[in-house]
């Protein structure tokens, strides 16, 4: 075996327990292991919903197309009518009842807009029909959907998406101020259909699995107000550069000049139950299994981290070299796993995503260590404006940019790590995957070399 050969081992264990991961968060299993049909009755978890007269479906989100298409395969003859939001690109799924309707992420575009209003007509023939609304969501939903409030455009939504996605706001605080410029977002879409019922089944990809984050919660109370909005505007220094129509809308709110969004024990979401159907921790929780089971000892130590990418990846790291050096908290040949949403503070003019610049940064503290495999993805498939879902590095990949005549240093102060791995190697591209549980982190340590079954 070569020098290099247990960090290629590594690498692969780590693309297999990847893999693994996406696998136990399929829409298609999850929706056919909660969903029963008896007779007209719908149940899940113990809810029931009469679907005689027919039910309504609203799907937004990266996953709504193959959560429309394993609801249609289940439900198909009571289907009245649907709309599921595609993201602009992915594959077309194959539907009768439910129109598909290709939309922009993560800025919303005419098809989020078309997407958004197909599903408030669709909302409020449930409604005025007394069927049920039956809303299957999935991280994405926020931009893959939409309907602006009245005095914002759709242009306007772009450019405040884009103002806080590049200040490093949270996905709370973005969503804290784009559900209160929408008419789908904070509840509303579930409260159009009132007094029907509304089942939600919610495909998580926000860290804590709260379900008014997820998509923007269109079918859960909204906590947030206009008021902390607009603190969030003023916290990134934006006030003074949003669309003025943003600005004026979100102040009119916290002046009591516009009505809130759905709040708790507001009597429009009276009849409305929303399920989480599965998350990041689901995926997780899978692949630690999967690694035990190919003779690791693994961990999974949290779903929920989050902060600046290049100081996430460097925990992780550091992780990675004390099970090298000291064994701890577990023995080579050792998974340690994790999940959540980092952010990204862009400071150059280069071209990436938050999952490929937590790997580059990985990279420069594990350089020059043999036997080690970082590896981080987007459970979608995306890593920001990319083709990447995210990459994959060890020990000598920052050495192997350094023989090309690169600078990793310099690749990551320009937040350039989509060109790096261009360059040197290591990009995991799987296409869009279908589902969407936020990201993957994972450190592959391996002591002596493993018989491979993966």
């Amino acid at each position: 075996m070569s020098d290099e050969g247990p960090s290629e081992y590594a690498r692969k264990l780590a693309l297999a327990l990847l893999l693994e991961g996406l696998r136990a968060v399929d829409p298609r299993k999850l929706l056919t292991s909660r969903i029963r049909l008896l007779g007209t009755t719908l149940w899940v978890d113990g809810y029931e919903v009469d679907v005689g007269n027919g039910v309504f479906v609203v799907a937004i989100g990266k996953a709504a197309g193959t959560m429309a298409e394993t609801v249609e395969g289940l439900l198909g003859p009571y289907i009245r009518a649907g709309v599921a939001t595609i993201p602009r690109g992915a594959p077309t799924p194959s539907l009768t009842k439910i129109t598909a309707v290709s939309a922009g992420h993560p800025f919303p575009d005419e098809g989020s807009l078309e997407a958004g209003r197909l599903a408030l007509r669709i909302a409020e023939a449930a409604s005025r029909m007394g069927c049920p609304l039956l809303v299957l969501i999935s991280g994405g939903g926020s931009a893959l959907a939409e309907v602006p409030v009245p005095g914002v455009s759709l242009e306007d939504l772009r450019v405040v998406t884009d103002q806080l996605l590049k200040s490093g706001a949270t996905i709370q605080e973005i969503n804290a101020v784009r559900k209160h410029l929408s008419l789908l977002k904070g509840g509303r879409l579930a409260a159009t259909a009132y007094p029907s019922p509304v089942l939600a089944l919610v495909l998580s990809d926000v860290v804590g699995d709260k379900l008014d984050v997820i998509a923007s919660g269109p079918t859960v109370p909204d906590p947030s107000t206009y008021e902390e909005a607009v603190e969030v505007l003023q916290r990134y220094n934006l006030a003074d550069s949003v669309p003025r129509s943003v600005l004026e809308t979100i102040e009119r709110g916290a002046r009591g000049e516009m009505a809130e969004t759905p709040k708790p024990g507001d009597s429009a979401l009276g009849n409305t139950r929303t399920i989480l159907l599965g998350s990041n921790l689901t995926a997780l929780k899978a692949m630690e299994v999967y690694a035990r089971n190919l003779g690791l000892n693994s961990i999974v130590l949290t779903s929920m981290l989050q902060g600046e990418a290049r100081e996430a990846a460097k925990f992780l790291a550091a992780v990675a070299l004390e099970v090298k050096r000291s064994s701890t908290p577990l023995a080579p040949p050792a998974a340690v796993i994790c999940g959540g949403e980092t952010t990204v503070k862009v400071r150059g003019r280069g071209r990436g995503g938050r999952n490929q610049e937590f790997a580059l940064s990985a990279a420069l503290l594990i350089e020059g260590e043999n036997g080690i495999a970082i590896a981080a993805m987007g459970s979608d498939g995306v890593d920001g404006p990319t083709d990447a879902a995210g990459a994959i590095v060890d020990g000598f990949t920052a050495k192997k940019s350094r023989r090309l005549g690169l600078d990793p240093h310099k690749f990551l102060e320009e937040n350039n790590s989509y060109e790096f791995f261009n360059l040197v190697g290591g990009h995991i591209k799987t296409g869009p995957t279908g589902t969407n549980v936020n990201d993957f982190y994972l450190a592959i340590i391996t002591g002596e070399e493993l018989e491979s079954d993966c």
